[in-house]
Order: structure tokens, then sequence, then C-alpha cells
């Protein structure tokens, strides 16, 4: 691969809230798309398997990067993204990601 490439996808989600010691809010990815995540991860992530991306939901787009978590991922959903979307733990959510790749 030479250059730089992006990968995208759509998914729905029900947003979950991580109570451990760090509060979070989070969507988490649906598995078919898990695969093809980390098809790409060695050419996105910049260390810990941590893959920065660029979400978009209800409009509102933000820059985050998905937590690897039991073999899944999982998108961080910051406090500002679900005040303006008006979101918490038990809502469906429609999102899209983008993951820019590094040329090798």
């Amino acid at each position: 691969m030479s250059g730089n490439s992006t990968v995208q996808f759509q998914f729905e989600a029900e947003v979950i809230h991580w109570r451990g010691p760090s509060p979070y809010f989070f969507a988490p990815i649906p598995e078919r798309h898990c695969e093809e995540i980390k098809k790409v991860a060695k050419l996105a992530t910049y260390g810990w398997g941590v893959i920065p991306v660029e979400a978009t939901i209800d409009g509102f787009m933000f820059g985050t990067s998905l937590f690897p978590k039991d073999g899944s991922y999982l998108l961080p959903l910051k406090d500002a993204v679900r005040r303006m979307c008006n979101l918490t733990a038990g809502d469906s959510i429609s999102a899209s990601i983008s993951i820019q790749l590094r040329g090798r």
C-alpha cells in the first residue's frame, strides 16, 4: 500500500456506560466491522492498539480513538458529543467512522 487511504463504515449501536475506575460512555462497534478494523489496525494505530478515528453522530463530527476491548472495539463518546446529541446509556445511535491509514 502506498500513500494514504481511508476505511469508512456506518453502524448502529446502543450506548453503554462503563462504570470502571474512570466512568465513561461508549458505543460498541458491531462485530461485523471489527474484523475489518483488525486487518488495518497496524496501519492506523499510534500504539497500545488504540486507533484514531473521525466519527459522526447526528451530523456532529468529532475526533476520538477506538479502544480495543475483548477482541472488539469501543467508540468513546465525549461529554460534548453526548450533550450535543442528547445521548445516555441505553440510547440507540447511528454513527459513521473514518479510519485514516498510513502508507507503508
